[in-house]
């Protein structure tokens, strides 16, 4: 038969008939034939290859679960495309070079960028790529000419502490994420609108936690220090809560009894699993990939999306407040 009746099975084409489909399936099966990718890109323009750059260190991303959640969720989706992943890791020396050089370098069809330090230079190169990418969370600086998909970071903090409020706890502090992270900004910004603190109960009930469980330990001890009668916590992750929980049982703190506490991102291999079980704000993070895989999708085929989403959140609740 004739080349492009092989080419159009091959290609999935409905164009052939069963017999065609049958003959050069079977043939392909007997020869062991794969289709050359490299040859495949030259004619279509096309890699089948979709970019996952994460500007953290290689430690934080493979040691925190909220990363390992969002590279699943992108790897589990992508497949659905018949699309491959590439991981890429954008911190430490000559790694931004080296990752501005792959964008540049047409090895994928586009890409989904996770950026959310204040000196990250990557905002301002992909401006300069002509390569379809959406960001996850929002980035530092100006937004034009970006796409971006986030949760909803300051009405997750509201809604953690009018919950604490609703419980009758008056005396509520907070653990913060990272001072250059756009999330730790906004999730304080909730706490600060729901209690309704200036700048003097801000420096006196808010510690930096890092996001790390490390670092909710050391700022939850050094708030009991601060304010001895506090009776409520609002950790900016699941993370710095477990760091807290175990600062509070050291301290003969009863949870929920004495304090109540609640954390952010509802991470099932976390939340549920602390003592007691962690009441928290759910961020689906499965919803936050599916929806920039999908948005990227149409900016490939030359299509147009909403520059920015913004992907509400709830409250999960358990037993720890």
């Amino acid at each position: 038969m004739s080349r492009a009746t092989a080419s159009r099975v091959l290609n999935s084409s409905p164009r052939v008939s069963p017999e065609a489909h049958e003959a050069v399936t079977a043939a392909a099966l007997k020869l062991g034939y794969q289709p050359n990718q490299a040859a495949r890109t030259l004619v279509t323009r096309r890699t089948g290859a979709i970019a996952m750059l994460v500007s953290e260190p290689q430690a934080k991303v493979f040691n925190d679960p909220h990363f390992g959640a969002l590279v699943r969720a992108a790897a589990s989706e992508l497949a659905n495309f018949d699309t491959q992943l590439v991981l890429m890791l954008g911190l430490g020396e000559g790694a931004h070079g080296r990752a501005e050089r792959f964008l540049r370098g047409g090895h994928v069809d586009g890409a989904l960028l996770f950026s959310p330090h204040r000196d990250d230079p990557l905002p301002s190169t992909v401006r300069k790529l002509h390569l379809p990418c959406v960001f996850g969370g929002r980035p530092w600086g100006s937004l034009r000419g970006l796409h971006t998909v986030d949760n909803d970071n300051e009405g997750g903090g509201y809604l953690a502490t009018e919950h604490l409020l609703s419980l009758g706890r008056r005396t509520i502090v907070s653990v913060t994420g990272p001072h250059d992270e756009l999330s730790a900004r906004d999730r304080l910004a909730g706490w600060t609108r729901a209690t309704g603190s200036g700048p003097e109960e801000l420096a006196r009930l808010t510690e930096s936690g890092e996001y790390t469980r490390e670092g909710g330990y050391r700022a939850m001890n050094m708030l009991l220090h601060r304010v001895p009668k506090l009776d409520g916590v609002f950790a900016a992750n699941d993370l710095m809560a477990v760091g807290c929980l175990k600062a509070l049982r050291e301290a003969g703190r009863r949870v929920p009894e004495d304090v109540a506490v609640v954390g952010f991102d509802d991470n099932p291999m976390v939340a549920p699993h602390t003592d007691p079980p962690l009441t928290t704000v759910r961020q689906d993070l499965g919803d936050q990939v599916r929806k920039m895989i999908a948005n990227l999708t149409v900016l490939i085929d030359g299509g147009s999306v909403r520059k920015r989403e913004v992907l509400p959140v709830q409250l999960a609740r358990r037993e720890s407040a």
